[in-house]
């Protein structure tokens, strides 16, 4: 789902990160406040203040998002749900849950409590609003905090649509899996009115794109073909999950590996290794025992004309848990490590030696043609 993201902060122990995607929609959340909502409110302030309750409407919409995320995250953890944290992409943000809620129940309390602490919030916003009219506070003021209570309860609204994978999809599929008590069943059915929800939404973003309603036509278009793809992507992931899931490692693993000895020079390393298999990682081995691993960005900081004169083993530094699994870990793990990381390959190192190497393209060469065996489509 995401690109290239940055990590902002932890809360709670929930890793925040944020996808150049989001940023995007940052710069358009603060044109539309700054250059329509807020001159149209308010005609009577100054344009430079216009930008700044733009940029403040922004980062609060942006802390709003991640109330909700984090509220989802809470719940889940509290069922035992491994998170790994909270992600802002293109439209809003995401809690990366690892594993799909054990039962309908969970599902249904998971998805339910963002929506509810959107709408809490908002509510304490419009209350704010209320005291700083008794109070006097500026028009700008006011506007800023009005516009934070009624941006949490359209999140709320928007969330409850019954669109998979939005909140209410997922109240959705919740209902329908303690009906049916079939999750891939619930998870199929929950994707298509997701799918068909989407579609409606292109269809008023262009009809209103065709009465003169280009900005708001357009951000329906936008929303609709994102809840489209969604829903699409949330039901290939289940498959994935469940054709991976019980799966180990060792049976997919490539079991002789390309290695690098470790007393070969860098020029052999890039020359006979990196310019031949196109590998920006390499393990270091010795005798079947795992010395290391060395990569390309190592080799970066070193001049050209050192390469004769350093060896691989002075090079070589610790594999990282981030780049190491075991022959036993279950497929659907190391992929969520590949996607969490960025890794491509990973080593399957097993006391101490190195036992193989699982690529991202193995496993989806694997899923291409289970799922084509299996008709899970």
């Amino acid at each position: 789902m995401f690109g290239k993201r940055f990590k902002l902060f932890t809360l709670f122990g929930f890793e925040v990160s944020i996808d150049l995607s989001w940023l995007i929609i940052a710069f358009l959340v603060v044109w539309s406040l700054a250059s329509g909502f807020f001159p149209y409110q308010y005609p009577e302030l100054a344009k430079s203040t216009y930008w700044i309750m733009g940029g403040l409407g922004a980062i609060g919409l942006f802390l709003s998002i991640i109330f909700h995320e984090f509220w989802h995250s809470i719940v889940a953890r509290g069922y035992g749900m491994p998170m790994h944290g909270i992600t802002l992409f293109l439209f809003g943000g995401v809690s990366e849950m690892h594993d799909e809620p054990p039962n309908a129940k969970v599902e249904f309390q998971v998805a339910v409590v963002g929506p509810i602490s959107s709408i809490v919030l908002g509510f304490i916003f419009a209350g704010i609003l209320q005291l700083g009219r008794n109070w006097g506070w500026p028009a700008h003021v006011s506007g800023l905090i009005g516009y934070l209570a009624m941006i949490n309860w359209i999140v709320a609204v928007f969330n409850l649509l019954p669109a998979f994978p939005l909140d209410g999809g997922r109240i959705l599929r919740a209902a329908i899996w303690k009906w049916k008590g079939d999750l891939r069943q619930a998870t199929k059915t929950a994707s298509k009115v997701g799918g068909f929800f989407g579609l409606l939404l292109i269809l008023l973003g262009l009809l209103n794109m065709l009465t003169g309603n280009i900005v708001g036509g357009m951000w329906y278009v936008i929303i609709g073909l994102f809840i489209r793809s969604a829903a699409h992507m949330g039901y290939r992931q289940l498959l994935i999950r469940s054709s991976l899931e019980g799966r180990r490692v060792s049976r997919h693993m490539r079991e002789e590996p390309v290695t690098v000895p470790p007393s070969a020079t860098i020029r052999q390393l890039v020359e006979d290794y990196m310019y031949k298999y196109h590998f920006k990682m390499f393990p270091v081995v010795d005798n079947g025992r795992l010395q290391g691993c060395v990569t390309s960005q190592q080799i970066k900081g070193l001049d050209s004309e050192e390469w004769n004169r350093h060896t691989v083993a002075e090079l070589a530094l610790n594999c990282t848990e981030d780049n190491t699994v075991s022959s036993d870990t279950d497929m659907m793990d190391a992929m969520n490590k590949m996607n969490r990381t960025g890794q491509s390959r990973l080593l399957v190192v097993d006391n101490g030696r190195l036992s193989g190497v699982i690529a991202l393209k193995d496993i989806m060469g694997f899923l291409s043609i289970h799922m084509d065996l299996e008709e899970l489509e």
